[in-house]
């Protein structure tokens, strides 16, 4: 009965963001438990109060990109979208153009950019805390973790191997 209910969230979910969710299905066929345990990182994924909603898309635009071939990132931008982040600052962060963005989303985009890659920005960090608080600069952090969990989740179950680059509707 439990299975049957998560599979028809996750059909429910395919229909909303037009992408496969078979890994999740998987996990839900294997271990209700495990799809339970892996679906509570939404409230960690989805904590945003103070950060702005175009800061933390971009964020999350920009740590897709560095971990998905394509269906998760276009998962992200959909939710961008429906969010009400503009087509053209999330095509910005699609294109690794911060030049095209505001000084304020470009700091975001630079700093993403260097926790992803390890290289420590301690000057961006200060000026993000500055800016959005320390309660921001917390959820910014979640925003780029979060939003790494689910392509390697489903890289690490084998269900990347499906993937291809696949152009990104904006």
């Amino acid at each position: 009965m439990l299975r049957w209910f998560f599979r028809r969230k996750l059909t429910s979910e395919e229909k909303k963001l037009g992408v496969s969710m078979d890994y999740l299905r998987h996990i839900v066929d294997v271990s209700p438990a495990a799809f339970l345990r892996f679906a509570s990182i939404m409230p960690f994924a989805n904590s945003r109060k103070t950060l702005p909603v175009d800061a933390w898309f971009v964020a999350q635009i920009v740590a897709l990109q560095q971990e998905d071939c394509g269906p998760c990132v276009q998962i992200g931008v959909r939710l961008a979208k429906q969010s009400g982040v503009a087509t053209a600052v999330v095509g910005a962060a699609l294109d690794g153009a911060p030049e095209s963005l505001s000084p304020e989303l470009a700091d975001v985009y630079q700093f993403t950019k260097s926790v992803i890659s390890a290289n420590d920005n301690e000057t961006l960090r200060q000026t993000l805390r500055q800016r959005y608080g320390e309660r921001g600069l917390i959820e910014l952090a979640y925003a780029i973790a979060s939003s790494q969990i689910p392509p390697t989740v489903k890289r690490a179950l084998g269900y990347a191997k499906s993937c291809s680059i696949v152009p990104i509707d904006v």
